[in-house]
């Protein structure tokens, strides 16, 4: 079993030679709480987070996330590798993107990212020439090549890939370089037997940890506050709940037949740009078993939301258009309210970093609640996160750049 109380410490393996050893359905169509909030309670949640602040013996120090426990580090890693793009957008918002060796369908996370990045000053990230960890499995063959520092990744989630066995995570762990992530508090689901004493963060929490990887604590804090002051200016106008309109979070498939669909306000990280807003969930009493479920025009038409959040629309991979144009055609989808009253949006991704959530969120502020955050813009396929007036944002982006930047 793997638990909290494990620890780890290697020196790292940069420069040395290593002999190469020999499911995401719907993924791209595809700390628990009750309250609106959720992870977005980030004052607490910050305060939790730096309790556990890295411990030093001459240059060495401790972080810690379950399940991989207190990992010991030798110095600030620089060959990092990730595989789904929070992670990524955690080490460019604590100014270390350029360590990140892979990610998840880079050109599609990398666009994505650089969508909002557009709109910070001096932050970007450089996507081209990353390696896809899951362009065929999870190739351990991949993790001994890049022969990373440290891999931000879920040890409990790697165990449960195709190919891979408990003792193929712990030789990794011992051989190249320690894991360092947190999977299946996405949506607090199970993980794998042998771990008992798995732990659930918040998506904030989570990039509390992962500051420490990187002894950030100072940026991450100045983010958490970013988006403490976010949360509590959009949660201090919220209408009264009953008054509040109906959505789902859904993605229409590329034949336009049926909906990966999604929750809003359930537990975990994945909603962590849904669940602050507070809205009505038309499918919340849906049991689908799993990370999304899939409805026909039928059931669509039974809940018939106000609004549609066409997740992953923000990404080259979807065409909102496309998407628009295939409901306004159908017999079923032309009568729903959303389509009717021009209220189908795009989403972003659910494998959303600390800077991807802000921009979430207000994102999905103003397509909610238009006549208390300001309208939605027009957005185009392809296009940048749209600009909004300066009056009407509900961040501060220059700050958010100067703290990546390390300018503040």
């Amino acid at each position: 079993m793997r638990g909290q109380t494990d620890s780890t410490r290697r020196r790292f393996l940069t420069g040395a030679s290593v002999t190469l050893g020999t499911a995401l359905a719907g993924c791209s169509q595809q700390g628990s709480t009750d309250s609106p909030t959720g992870d977005e309670a980030a004052a607490d949640g910050a305060t939790e987070a730096a309790t556990d602040s890295p411990t030093s013996t001459d240059s060495s120090y401790t972080a810690s996330l379950s399940p991989a426990g207190d990992v010991a580090f030798d110095d600030v890693p620089e060959n990092v590798f990730t595989v789904f793009p929070q992670y990524l957008d955690m080490a460019v918002a604590l100014g270390h993107g350029e360590a990140v060796n892979s990610v998840y369908v880079p050109e599609m996370s990398g666009t994505t990212m650089n969508h909002y990045y557009h709109h910070l000053d001096g932050v970007s990230v450089e996507w081209e020439g990353l390696q896809d960890p899951l362009s065929d499995g999870l190739p351990r063959e991949l993790l001994y090549e890049l022969n990373s520092d440290v891999h931000l990744a879920d040890p409990a989630w790697a165990s449960a890939q195709e190919g891979w066995s408990q003792s193929d995570v712990d030789e990794v762990d011992s051989q190249l370089a320690p894991w360092f992530g947190n999977f299946y508090s996405g949506t607090n689901e199970s993980p794998p037997q042998g771990y008992d004493d798995y732990q659930y963060y918040t998506l904030w929490e989570l990039f509390g940890n992962v500051a420490d990887v990187f002894q950030e604590r100072e940026r991450y804090e100045a983010l958490a506050q970013v988006h403490t002051d976010l949360v509590s200016t959009i949660q201090a106008d919220l209408p009264p709940e009953d008054e509040r309109p109906t959505a789902i979070r859904a993605t229409l498939s590329r034949d336009g037949s049926q909906f990966w669909t999604y929750h809003l306000n359930k537990p975990g990280y994945w909603l962590a740009d849904t669940r602050p807003l507070g809205a009505r969930d038309a499918f919340d009493e849906q049991d689908w078993g799993g990370l999304w479920g899939t409805v026909d025009y039928e059931a669509m038409l039974e809940a018939d939301p106000d609004v549609i959040l066409h997740l992953w629309g923000m990404t080259p991979n979807y065409s909102m258009a496309d998407t628009r144009e295939m409901l306004e055609s159908h017999s079923a989808g032309q009568t729903l309210s959303a389509v009717e009253n021009d209220r189908v949006y795009p989403a972003g991704m659910r494998y959303q970093g600390p800077i991807m959530n802000l921009f979430q969120i207000e994102m999905g502020a103003k397509q909610l609640y238009p006549d208390v955050f300001g309208e939605w813009p027009d957005y185009e396929d392809g296009q940048h996160y749209p600009e909004i007036p300066e009056d009407e944002h509900l961040f501060d982006r220059q700050r958010v750049a100067e703290v990546v930047i390390g300018q503040f």
